[in-house]
């Protein structure tokens, strides 16, 4: 941490106090801060400082959506762990507590800090649950490079494959290098897509997963970095069927769409696309709404973007934020470059069953 974090953290803490009046000294919190900073390098954020910062970082981000309670998320205080398999345990607990039965649940999960001589872990993937992509132009092609990366690094795809094939989650830490992590299938809430007037929509096998978990962006409060900090709210719907499902560049299914309501699909003109693509977003509002899983509009949320816009604060070095730089979005989308020089040569997938056995002994440590 460089010695011009002082001040920044000097004008989160004072942002924190004005709003919390109930605080306590905040002459006293800042002398804690500047010894800290003036012995470590760095400083420890409290517990409430922590959880205030990560509701204001993904407030103003914009990727909270509408009808998201922000003063009241739930920000899981993990910053204690620091290996692979524990941070993968528990993004799958993450997973667990988000997806609450179909009623989705808001979470921030933030794990150990960049610290001087100790950097914390990050997470390759855009999200916790991404689909593969293949050569061949199966599954989603926004993720061929990752997919063929993963492969190399040892994870074997299903032997026969599908649209919809998990990819293993990757942590990276800089004493165990990057480690693969397969998801428990049991823990991916997935919603089968049909469409409301169209019965031979279902027939063609398309599904998403329940929880938008975005893995890849820093946490920056107060001058203080987190690597790996986990958020979601939930899927607004035309993330599903127009960026993902209709995106020539991801699955590219308008044209299978177009295909089977007869529509001339020889020219652009004909706007076969965009009747396609409507068909996609009413297909996800309806399965999301019958498989009683939250989910939200594109017109909603564009009259609450517009409303964010209004009103978002001016960014400036002290206030919380989520960050995604270019290194982590190159490695959510080609599975490089590792973070850390001194990354294993080889890894293996670590096998469903240890995730399970993580989360068997945390929820037997909370019970005992």
């Amino acid at each position: 941490m460089t010695p011009d974090v002082l001040p920044v953290a000097e004008e989160f803490v004072r942002m924190f106090h004005a709003a919390h009046s109930d605080a306590g000294s905040l002459s006293a919190r800042i002398a804690q801060v500047r010894a800290e900073i003036a012995e470590t390098g760095t400083y420890r954020h409290t517990t409430d400082e922590l959880a205030y910062g990560a509701r204001i970082a993904l407030r103003d981000s914009g990727w909270c959506t509408s009808g998201v309670p922000w003063r009241r998320l739930k920000v899981r205080d993990l910053r204690g762990y620091r290996n692979a398999s524990a941070v993968a345990g528990e993004c799958v607990e993450h997973l667990r507590l988000a997806t609450n039965g179909g009623e989705i649940r808001p979470l921030v999960t933030v794990f150990a800090p960049d610290a001087p001589g100790s950097p914390g872990p990050v997470i390759w993937n855009e999200q916790l649950i991404r689909y593969a992509g293949y050569s061949d132009g199966i599954g989603d092609r926004r993720y061929m490079g990752f997919t063929e990366s993963m492969q190399g690094m040892g994870w074997r795809p299903p032997v026969r494959r599908s649209r919809f094939d998990l990819l293993p989650l990757v942590v990276e830490t800089q004493h165990e290098g990057p480690r693969l992590f397969t998801l428990p299938s049991e823990i991916v809430h997935e919603v089968p897509l049909e469409h409301p007037t169209l019965p031979w929509f279902g027939e063609m096998g398309l599904r998403w997963h329940a929880v938008p978990v975005i893995s890849n962006m820093r946490l920056s409060i107060g001058g203080v970095h987190y690597p790996a900090a986990p958020f979601n709210s939930w899927f607004v719907g035309a993330e599903i069927g127009t960026r993902s499902l209709a995106d020539e560049g991801a699955y590219g299914v308008a044209r299978e769409v177009a295909e089977a309501l007869g529509l001339d699909t020889s020219s652009e003109r004909t706007l076969w696309r965009d009747l396609a693509t409507v068909h996609l977003n009413a297909a996800v509002l309806h399965s999301f709404d019958k498989a009683a899983v939250t989910i939200t509009d594109h017109h909603a949320e564009a009259l609450h973007r517009l409303a964010w816009l209004r009103s978002r604060q001016r960014p400036s070095a002290a206030r919380p934020a989520f960050r995604l730089d270019t290194a982590a979005a190159a490695r959510a989308r080609n599975g490089s470059p590792a973070r850390f020089t001194a990354a294993l040569d080889e890894t293996r997938p670590q096998p469903t069953s240890r995730l399970a056995e993580l989360l068997r002994q945390q929820h037997s440590l909370t019970s005992a």
